[in-house]
């Protein structure tokens, strides 16, 4: 194992932190946890170039955010959302049903795991699949998110009422385009 290496950026946060907890921004979080205020839920990637809460104005409790490398519908990410809809369906039938919004984007890091090199060196570090990674790339923001979209649409044990739609955020001019 590696040598431990403190914690040098974390101060900042922790001092952030605790003015957050003096505020009263907590308690307006929604009352039941996997129903948020504005019943929507985001997937979108891990990209620092791409948070939610800056890029559509999301406070604390708006959205059920979900990120991972390119914002794509993995097993994961399928396995949670329909947990949240049974959630959903068995705790607050009365509730209306949330959104779901896919956002990809230009400029993506995950469009490296199409570069078949340095995909098969780390799916060999990691023992990953490398079919699989390959999958992954977003290299055409507005194909991947309108397959993600299908996938998501297609799912038998999401709720049918939960709208979804699909994004493409570009990282130059900060705008967010409907692709499906």
């Amino acid at each position: 194992m590696g040598t431990l290496v403190p914690m040098k950026h974390m101060d900042t946060l922790l001092e952030r932190n605790r003015a957050f907890a003096r505020t009263d921004a907590k308690d307006r979080v929604p009352a039941v946890p996997f129903i948020p205020n504005r019943q929507l839920v985001v997937l979108t990637c891990i990209d620092p170039r791409v948070d939610p809460a800056q890029v559509l104005g999301l406070e604390l409790g708006d959205a059920i955010v979900v990120r991972n490398v390119g914002g794509r519908v993995t097993a994961s990410v399928l396995r949670d959302l329909e947990w949240i809809s049974h959630l959903h369906r068995e705790k607050t039938p009365e509730a209306d049903w949330f959104d779901i919004a896919v956002v990809h984007h230009t400029d993506c890091g995950s469009a490296l795991f199409a570069d078949e090199t340095l995909r098969e060196q780390f799916a060999r570090l990691g023992h990953h699949d490398s079919v699989e990674l390959a999958e992954l790339a977003v290299v055409d923001p507005a194909k991947t998110v309108a397959a993600d979209v299908e996938t998501l649409r297609a799912a038998p044990l999401l709720d049918p009422a939960s709208a979804v739609t699909g994004y493409v955020y570009d990282v130059a001019t900060g705008l967010l385009t409907e692709v499906v």
